[in-house]
């Protein structure tokens, strides 16, 4: 079983959070459990090597496999996520605005929706994801993906603004953040500010922020299982438990300790890992 975050070359951080390695192998009597995904302040490129991942909505009855190479867009919303028994995926993290730097596609046109990435990059990335599968290092796979990206930070359809820096901002966040200062600080009217963010990462600057809180929270109450949801909500800049409820009813229509319970059923949690915020790796 692996599950680690390594950290990306300097030269593409300006577009990469993080590369984040799955790997796990079920037997073949096993009964691979199903992962319920909460909303997290990502868009990502996803490379599946072996078996690949079936997706399903809560509000949709019906499942649907990712591409061998997936984009996945901005999620608001939980989603199911049903492995194979040998599976590995290499998870390019993207910073909030880059794969609309790298593409040009509106980012709203991919939240809580995924594409085939070889609509996008064709037999480019064919080869990539061929040469990765064709390999069981997972230092080596890293390296293939990112000498595919750094071909693809060289020929960019937008440059990096300063608008790009906010959700940065908002991602490191340890207080509230004022929006119309956010605005102000990118030179933008508050109206331009919220267009030109969301063509950007997906959803709005307030919606974006949520989720980066509602993250936080999720995460700390994995690494910290004992600690009471009070605990927890003020840590995290919620005003308190009721707060905190209300965004966990919004983004899983659970209260935290009945969506806390789902995930100790991932499929993880079979190898005794927990699904945590990680020191980055280089």
């Amino acid at each position: 079983m692996i599950l680690r975050d390594f950290l990306p070359s300097p030269s593409l951080r300006d577009y990469v959070r993080k590369h984040q390695v799955i790997r796990f192998e079920f037997g073949a009597g096993e009964i691979v459990p199903c992962k319920m995904y909460s909303p997290r302040p990502e868009t990502c490129l996803v490379f599946y090597l072996r078996d690949l991942q079936d997706i399903g909505y809560l509000d949709q009855n019906q499942l649907t496999s990712h591409p061998r190479c997936t984009i996945n867009g901005q999620h608001t919303v939980v989603t199911k996520r049903y492995n194979g028994r040998d599976f590995w995926a290499v998870q390019i993290v993207l910073q909030p605005s880059a794969l609309y730097l790298l593409t040009g596609i509106p980012a709203q046109e991919l939240t809580n929706t995924f594409i085939d990435a070889e609509d996008v990059w064709g037999k480019e990335i064919r080869m990539v994801h061929e040469q990765m599968c064709n390999t069981d290092g997972v230092e080596e796979v890293i390296r293939i993906a990112e000498l595919f990206l750094e071909r693809l930070i060289r020929r960019p359809k937008y440059s990096l603004q300063g608008i790009d820096k906010v959700s940065a901002v908002i991602l490191n966040q340890n207080r509230s953040l004022s929006m119309d200062k956010l605005a102000a600080d990118s030179c933008l009217s508050n109206r331009q500010f919220q267009r030109r963010f969301t063509e950007r990462t997906g959803i709005g600057p307030k919606l974006f922020d949520k989720v980066v809180r509602f993250e936080k929270a999720f995460f700390m109450k994995n690494a910290n299982p004992h600690l009471d949801w009070l605990s927890i909500a003020l840590a995290c800049g919620y005003y308190d438990y009721q707060h905190l409820a209300k965004d966990y009813k919004y983004f899983t229509n659970l209260t935290p300790t009945g969506f806390y319970e789902l995930d100790t059923k991932a499929p993880e949690r079979t190898f005794g890992v927990v699904e945590v915020k990680q020191e980055l790796l280089v």
